[in-house]
């Protein structure tokens, strides 16, 4: 028997994660363009006074079509999944990210054409946020699945970094090239992505639940560089056929089959869904957008494009403790402490802001010691809740919805999970800038609230699911191990041949088809 080991597993896992890089630097480009003049030439409306202006509404057109085709392809990438495969998938929508960012940076004028572009980019982004932790959730080791997930988090927000660079070092440009870079470059993003037909595997478990019995070997021996003849790769095919079969036998899944009883598959759905809207709700993004008026109420002198590159530091510095945090202290413990800190920054900055700041547009000589040292406290904590977002509460609810859901149901489940985050991504992008207009920081305390909603509902509904195979959290459901109880709980015994449990899930499902067919 041969000792496996996971270098290609974690190479390919590296680079499919390289999606959450196009979701990144697609959601941070499009902020720095908005502000540049020769963007808003060609995209704003000429007032009476001849300067052209790209009112709010443009704005909320520009970036709000993004949001739509997210949410679409999240969706959609359900379909392409259990039809060509998460492989054949992942190049499918690449090349529609590809197409979309060039027909943003072909425009020269329409704002018709950018905002069809941002549509379409959308479609491939909000798809590969979801394929991207189905495919790794489905082809990682179970002992480092959740690190490989966060790498998925990680290169997010290395995305939103390099773009907020890029903008830094572009904006002074005079002419199209200021904003036409930034954009162009996710071609060439793109394009390194749909690379990976030339070396990409299918998921095994996919092969296997499609009649690809012989495929599924030689990738499961190619992951863990062993022969396919290997007493490891053989075991490995017969514990996970056991589980698809008793999958496949009852027929073909169905959308509302995600909200089942079967093996608690409502509660595993909901879960997912639950935890990528209080992931939205955390507070972090409100940071983004006003961590300028933050700053200079502490009397600094930084434009824009360099608090961004800040906070897209900090972000980025934070999520690398948490490719170890997560299989250390499971992905529990992280939403749970993520909760709790992220909810005192968020208590103290909001109540800090609210009572010392000074009021928007002061100029800086009329700025008092009080609205200096309340500035310099709101930016700590600030910086403090965007670091501990990037290291619990952003990479963990994709490491969770990654590995909760049985086959038959995991991409619809899973997009289920993304379009929630989508869906609230843009219903905070629009609400977000109006209720801070009329409470100003005092909108912090509503993210307090979500935080301490978030640490109960983790406590009493998440269970761990740490150092388990997929096929082991199948089991633990099955189980109705209380999740507070969950990190002591343990897998039985595996019995390969003849095992009682498997032939239970069979039964089930077989029951379940049988009363659906009457």
């Amino acid at each position: 028997m041969g000792i496996p080991t996971n270098h290609k597993a974690i190479l390919l896992a590296t680079f499919i994660a390289f999606g959450g890089f196009l979701f990144g630097y697609d959601i941070g480009v499009i902020s720095g363009c908005l502000i540049m003049p020769d963007f808003v030439d060609r995209f704003g409306q000429v007032g009476a006074d001849g300067v052209a202006v790209l009112s709010s509404s443009r704005q909320s057109i520009i970036t709000s079509l993004l949001s739509a085709g997210t949410f679409v392809g999240a969706i959609a990438q359900a379909f392409t999944s259990d039809r060509f495969g998460r492989r054949g998938s992942i190049l499918i929508w690449s090349g529609i990210f590809t197409i979309g960012t060039a027909i943003q940076t072909a425009t020269i004028r329409s704002i018709v054409q950018i905002t069809i572009g941002r549509f379409i980019a959308g479609l491939g982004v909000g798809a590969l946020s979801a394929i991207v932790p189905l495919y790794n959730g489905e082809t990682a080791p179970k002992a480092m699945r959740g690190m490989l997930l966060v790498l998925y988090q990680l290169q997010i927000i290395i995305g939103i970094f390099l773009s907020y660079i890029i903008d830094l070092g572009t904006h002074t440009i005079n002419g199209p090239s200021s904003w036409r870079i930034p954009v162009g470059l996710q071609m060439l993003w793109g394009v390194i992505l749909l690379s990976g037909i030339f070396f990409l595997p299918e998921s095994p478990r996919h092969l296997l639940g499609t009649g690809r019995g012989e495929e599924a070997r030689r990738v499961v021996a190619e992951l863990n560089s062993l022969p396919e003849d290997d007493p490891v790769v053989l075991d490995t095919i017969e514990e996970l056929e056991f589980g698809i079969r008793a999958e496949n036998d009852g027929g073909k899944a169905t959308w509302m089959e995600c909200f089942s009883q079967r093996n608690q598959l409502w509660k595993r759905t909901i879960n997912g869904m639950m935890l990528q809207f209080i992931q939205q709700l955390n507070g972090q993004n409100f940071y983004y957008y006003y961590g300028d008026t933050f700053f200079k109420s502490a009397g600094t002198n930084l434009d824009p494009y360099s608090i961004q590159a800040i906070l897209g530091g900090v972000s980025v510095v934070g999520t690398i403790p948490a490719l170890y945090l997560i299989e250390s202290w499971g992905r529990r413990n992280s939403l749970l402490t993520g909760s709790v800190m992220e909810g005192v920054c968020a208590l103290i900055a909001g109540l800090v802001g609210h009572f010392t700041l000074a009021p928007p547009n002061t100029p800086a000589d009329q700025l008092t010691a009080r609205n200096r040292q309340g500035g310099d406290t709101l930016i700590a904590f600030a910086v403090l809740h965007v670091f501990s977002f990037s290291v619990f509460w952003g990479p963990t609810p994709w490491v969770y919805l990654g590995e909760s859901f049985p086959l038959r149901v995991r991409p619809k489940a899973i997009a289920l999970g993304s379009a929630t985050n989508w869906l609230w991504n843009f219903l905070l992008s629009f609400f977000a800038p109006r209720i801070a207009e009329k409470i100003g920081p005092l909108i912090l305390l509503i993210f307090f609230g979500m935080l301490v909603f978030g640490y109960g509902y983790v406590w009493l509904f998440i269970p761990e699911t740490k150092g388990l195979s997929l096929e082991e959290v199948d089991e633990m459901y099955r189980s109705g191990v209380k999740p507070w109880n969950s990190p002591q709980w343990r897998p039985a015994e595996k019995q390969i041949h003849g095992k009682a449990e498997v032939a239970t899930e069979v039964r089930e499902v077989k029951e379940k088809s049988d009363e659906e067919s009457v």
